[in-house]
């Protein structure tokens, strides 16, 4: 998932208070102020102080907007795709650890070469409208020509008779074929979350706040994301819903998908007028100069080759990197099997798309408390110890899940007491499970992995976040996709290999432990 709280910044300073780093107190990433001779003496002037000035507040507010109307997209895609993939005829859980690898993999690395190839050829400033507005087209198009035409469109009986000629365990991969053009709407929505957020979106916001700006408001950037997944999940579940009201005969998911691919194009709308309007209104002429960008700094990233020379040439970066690849690899080790579950228990499209609204929404809600939580974890038992939450809050619930997962038939008598049966208990365990460790994610190991950065020279630290951003995502979402194509050939089911990917979860966890202790240290005597 594409991270919602990326608060670095690529020239930044050493910005963080000594004393959050081994948890003396001090603020998360900011310095400390002498509260013993600028502390408000009335109410009324505390709550004054809390109030931006109005320039500040003239890029903050259009800022805030654009951060929502991404998130809101990335939401209801991100909970769309899951619905048309694997509700697909013929289509399952099984189906996303090979779209992952021959997919998203290399649309990744085709659109670092695209994106680098726009900077070099177009102003900084246009290279967000070219980035944006296709995605906006496409989902326009997906909702209005292909899926109404995806029957004509799919080539069923052409997969159905190679089929016929392959092992039972190519059925996924076929499944991709059969199923084309969700695959697309897949891979795109995917890439939103990491396009348009992580690289437009915090690329923009650096260009025109300062320092100090960003130290007092881009945490609040991410209780602003939350916000926009409470509020898209209930749009989602609100939209799957409609077909109570729906005459017989009509297409209930059909009618589901066009609101909420309008809910998409029309907030893309507002999102690229608030860009336009800031550009216009806000950005001032040297901030604007520095869109257009300078001849020697045109090239934003690194190639892939590069980036993986880079980080087997820093101890400091192959930790990081490690970090960051564990963490992909577990939550898709844990999250397909728990897809898979949601099919069984809601085949229905509306049906699954109104429980991943409802979820969206809980985790929102959860984050919201989390983050809160987070800020205390880092003033008051420092990095270390923060980063060590995530990958013991995956572990833990993760191999939770697996049980139930592989003692679901004994369970029967719980289920019972409780009122529910085996498959929902799985998909309860599942949900839990997963807004826990995004929860974390967002409230404590985003911001973990972006202080990680700030102690680093400026080239380490813009070649080590380039390297990471290319390398490290794709490759950690991408090993745990591998991982289940070679259990699902062996044993023949995501269900089967259920005791082989809890063992494989226990070891990448133990390795990500041991690489957030080597990389506390290190952060520790950078500092």
């Amino acid at each position: 998932m594409a991270s919602t709280f990326e608060v670095s910044r690529m020239n930044q300073p050493k910005i963080i208070d000594s004393n959050i780093i081994r948890g003396r107190g001090g603020s998360l990433g900011m310095s400390s102020r002498d509260t013993s001779e600028d502390k408000p003496s009335t109410i009324l002037s505390r709550f004054m102080s809390l109030i931006p000035p109005a320039n500040e507040r003239k890029k903050l507010i259009p800022l805030a907007m654009m951060f929502f109307c991404i998130l809101f997209n990335y939401t209801v895609l991100r909970d769309t795709k899951d619905v048309l993939l694997l509700t697909a005829p013929k289509s399952g859980a099984e189906v996303i650890p090979f779209i992952k690898t021959y997919c998203n993999l290399p649309a990744a690395i085709s659109f670092a070469a695209i994106y680098a190839a726009l900077c070099d050829r177009m102003e900084q400033r246009n290279v967000f409208y070219a980035c944006v507005i296709p995605f906006l087209i496409f989902f326009s198009a997906f909702a209005l020509i292909i899926y109404p035409n995806n029957h004509i469109l799919h080539p069923h009986i052409f997969v159905d008779n190679l089929a016929n000629s392959l092992p039972q365990g190519f059925y996924a991969p076929l499944a991709i074929v059969r199923n084309w053009s969700f695959a697309i709407f897949y891979v795109l929505a995917e890439m939103w979350g990491a396009v348009v957020t992580s690289l437009l979106f915090w690329g923009f916001a650096n260009e025109v706040t300062t320092i100090e700006e960003a130290k007092k408001y881009y945490p609040l950037f991410g209780l602003g994301a939350n916000v926009a997944l409470i509020f898209s999940g209930q749009y989602v579940r609100w939209v799957s819903r409609m077909r109570d009201n729906l005459a017989p005969g009509i297409d209930a998911w059909e009618v589901s998908l066009n609101y909420l691919m309008g809910a998409v194009v029309a907030s893309g709308g507002v999102l690229l007028a608030t860009y336009t309007w800031m550009l216009r209104n806000v950005l001032p002429k040297n901030e604007e100069k520095s869109l257009k960008g300078k001849p020697e700094q045109k090239k934003r990233g690194m190639s892939p080759k590069e980036s993986i020379r880079f980080l087997s040439s820093s101890k400091y970066i192959r930790d990081l990197a490690t970090v960051v690849v564990s963490f992909g690899m577990c939550i898709n080790l844990v999250e397909v099997s728990w897809k898979s579950k949601i099919k069984q228990a809601f085949p229905d499209p509306s049906d699954y798309s109104a429980f991943m609204g409802n979820f969206s929404s809980t985790l929102g809600t959860v984050t919201l408390f989390m983050m809160v939580i987070g800020r205390l974890v880092l003033q008051n038992f420092g990095w270390r110890t923060a980063a060590l939450v995530t990958p013991t809050m995956i572990g833990v619930t993760g191999l939770t899940f697996f049980v139930i997962n592989a003692l679901s038939e004994k369970l029967g008598v719980v289920t019972s007491a409780l009122g529910t049966t085996p498959l929902m208990l799985a998909v309860i365990a599942g949900a839990v499970q997963n807004i826990l460790s995004k929860s974390s994610k967002y409230s404590l190991f985003d911001p973990c992995k972006e202080m990680a950065f700030i102690p680093l020279d400026q080239e380490s630290r813009t070649k080590g976040k380039a390297a990471i951003d290319v390398v490290g995502n794709p490759v950690g979402k991408s090993g745990g996709a591998l991982i289940q194509q070679i259990l699902i050939f062996s044993v023949g089911s995501l269900a089967s290999a259920t005791p082989y990917l809890a063992a494989i979860l226990g070891m990448i966890v133990f390795f990500w432990i041991k690489a957030a202790n080597r990389l506390a240290t290190q952060f520790e005597d950078k500092m």
